[in-house]
């Protein structure tokens, strides 16, 4: 695959990223209203702003960096993008897990299981391509 369709994944993962951390920050209300919270207490406002807003908006950050430094530096983009992409295949599979536990109700586990998987997916695609990997 071509330098720019991995640099599109990738901008596509840390828009993902940008966009929870945004809303995360600026209306935290909006992170937990697809699982029936409607009113947020403080503590928990601060808690949605720091896992989802803070963090989000980290990763996307971190993304866009791999990006400008792919070519001086691959194996340092390698470790980076894979220690995010096993983060989100690890709440994917907490997910399996807890349905093996528990089924849901509502629709949203399984839409954020597939975002989750998707995102991986596309972070998997982004990898620079090395030396080794060609087979040289």
């Amino acid at each position: 695959m071509g330098r720019s369709n991995r640099a599109l994944c990738l901008y596509m993962v840390a828009a993902f990223f940008a966009g929870m951390g945004l809303v995360g920050i600026v209306e935290p209300a909006m992170v937990l209203y697809f699982f029936g919270m409607d009113a947020l207490p403080p503590d928990l406002r601060n808690e949605v702003r720091g896992v989802y807003g803070g963090f989000g908006l980290a990763i996307a950050a971190v993304l866009v960096f791999t990006q400008r430094v792919e070519r001086r530096r691959p194996a340092y983009v390698l470790g980076i993008r894979t220690a995010i992409a096993v983060s989100l295949s690890g709440m994917a599979a907490g997910r399996l897990v807890s349905w093996a536990i528990e089924p849901t109700t509502g629709p949203w586990p399984l839409v954020f299981f597939a975002v989750e998987v998707a995102l991986a997916s596309l972070l998997t695609i982004s990898m620079p391509e090395s030396k080794w990997a060609a087979g040289d």
